[in-house]
Formats: C-alpha cells, sequence, structure tokens
C-alpha cells in the first residue's frame, strides 16, 4: 500500500508522531503496528464481567477484537457471545483500543450478548430433561427386571404342569401395564426417546407371554383337569363345511334274527 508522509498528532490527547496510510478507496487512517512489534507498549486492562473480576494485558495498540480473543480463556466465552463497553459505549472488534482512550489500568465491561446467553439457557434446560428422561427410564427398567423374574416363575409353573389361577395373571399383566404408563409419560428426546422405545417393547412383549401362559393354562385344565386333552379332528364334506368325526356307539344297521312261521 502507498504510504503518504504526513505526520500528525493523535485524537485522543496524547500528543506524539504517527504515521499514516493510504487505504485502497482513497481513505486516509492510521497505519497500525503489528501487535508483537516493540513500538507498541503492553497495558493492562481491568475487566469487570458480573460479579467477576479479570485483569488482562494486551498491546496498547490492539483492537477490541483482539481484546475479546484474550478474554474468551478467561471467561469461556467465545468472541461472538462477547459484548464490551468503554465509557459507557459498546465498541466494535475492528476499534483500537488507544484510539478511544484505553490506557494502562483502563475499566472495561463485559457482558455476555443476551442472544447467546438465552441459547445456553435453553440447552441447559435441555440437557437436565434429558438426564431426568434418563433417571425415569432407569427406574421404570428396574420394576420391569422384578416383574420379568414373575413372568419367568409363571412360566416355569405352566409348563410344569401346574394348575395356576387366572388372577395371577391379570395382577402381573396389570403391574406391567402400570409401568407401560409411566414410559409413555416419560417426555424424551434423542438417545433417551430410543431407550423409552426400547422399554415399551420389552414391556409389550412380557404381557403378551402372559396372555400366552393364561391361553396354555386354560388350555390344559379345561377338560376336567386332564392335561392331555384329545385334540379335535374335523371331517370335510363337500360342502365345504366341517362336523365333528366321531365313532357311533351302536351299530348302524339291524340284524333280524326272527323265524317266521307260514300259515295257510
Amino acid at each position: 500500500m502507498k504510504r503518504s508522509a504526513s505526520k500528525g498528532e493523535a485524537n485522543d490527547g496524547v500528543k506524539g508522531i504517527i504515521d499514516w496510510e493510504l487505504r485502497p478507496g482513497g481513505m486516509l487512517v492510521q497505519k497500525r503496528q503489528p501487535l508483537e512489534s516493540s513500538s507498541s507498549p503492553m497495558i493492562k486492562i481491568k475487566v469487570s464481567h458480573g460479579s467477576y473480576h479479570h485483569e488482562v494485558t494486551v498491546p496498547a495498540q490492539s483492537t477490541f477484537g483482539h481484546l475479546k480473543g484474550v478474554l474468551t480463556s478467561e471467561t469461556g466465552l467465545e468472541p461472538k457471545e462477547q459484548r464490551l463497553l468503554f465509557r459507557g459505549k459498546e465498541k466494535e472488534d475492528e476499534e483500537c483500543l488507544h484510539m478511544v482512550g484505553v490506557k494502562d489500568m483502563s475499566k472495561v465491561i463485559l457482558l455476555e450478548d443476551p442472544a447467546s446467553k438465552e441459547r445456553k439457557l435453553e440447552e441447559m434446560q435441555k440437557s437436565e430433561d434429558i438426564l431426568k428422561a434418563f433417571e425415569a427410564i432407569s427406574s421404570v427398567r428396574t420394576e420391569v427386571v422384578k416383574l420379568y423374574k414373575k413372568v419367568l416363575a409363571l412360566e416355569t409353573a405352566v409348563i410344569g404342569g401346574t394348575k395356576v389361577e387366572d388372577k395371577e395373571f391379570a395382577i402381573l399383566a396389570e403391574l406391567l401395564m402400570v409401568q407401560l404408563l409411566k414410559l409413555d409419560s416419560i417426555a424424551a428426546d434423542g438417545e433417551a426417546k430410543v431407550q423409552r422405545r426400547v422399554e415399551v417393547r420389552r414391556v409389550q412383549s412380557y404381557v403378551d407371554t402372559i396372555d400366552n401362559l393364561k391361553a396354555r393354562n386354560c388350555a390344559a385344565f379345561s377338560n376336567g383337569g386332564n392335561i392331555n386333552a384329545v385334540p379335535v379332528i374335523w371331517e370335510a364334506f363337500e360342502s365345504g363345511v366341517g362336523s365333528l368325526k366321531s365313532k357311533a356307539p351302536f351299530p348302524t344297521s339291524t340284524v333280524i334274527t326272527q323265524n317266521w312261521e307260514h300259515f295257510e
């Protein structure tokens, strides 16, 4: 860039010789010195951030954007989340500290951008909701595991030929349905939603198992306590309608045994 030989006096009340440079478009501005240049002394700035106070050291001719970058390591706020105020006015990233009167031990106020703060609060709330959902699902899972042990006990009894009262099946199924309702009331997103779906399917499979065991138990003892009930065999007719096939207890024809006497 072309540099003019013009020299002048700084606007912040500090007298001295400064260099100017001509920017593209014909704008004459003060030449910026590299931040690492020895000609730019280091200054300490007091930064107030709510109830916290920080002291950072930066080159005197650095910008507010550079100051935000330094404050990121101190506050955890990204530059785009920061708003810096000096003498009651918010400063833009490209403004130089020394050009607006920031000196050694000057005080700058740091505010968090409202939109960023609101977004963080929403993320925190979402994280808390997800954690609560996981805890609720875990609690239901613990109860379902206990109930599944009872399902296994019923299955063992039915397979072993032990008659089980119908109310035992009804009570256990009802307890599982209670857990299913609990799962349905849990508001979940993301991975928590996936885990909830897994538990719902698990509970539903246990309920189906109970229904099958109940049907098997009823079938086994429906014929006067005879477990090995005789299966029904159907005989089909040309009309397509079936009827029970069974043996007749009496002969289907009559045998004539009488001797007849002939008269004249």
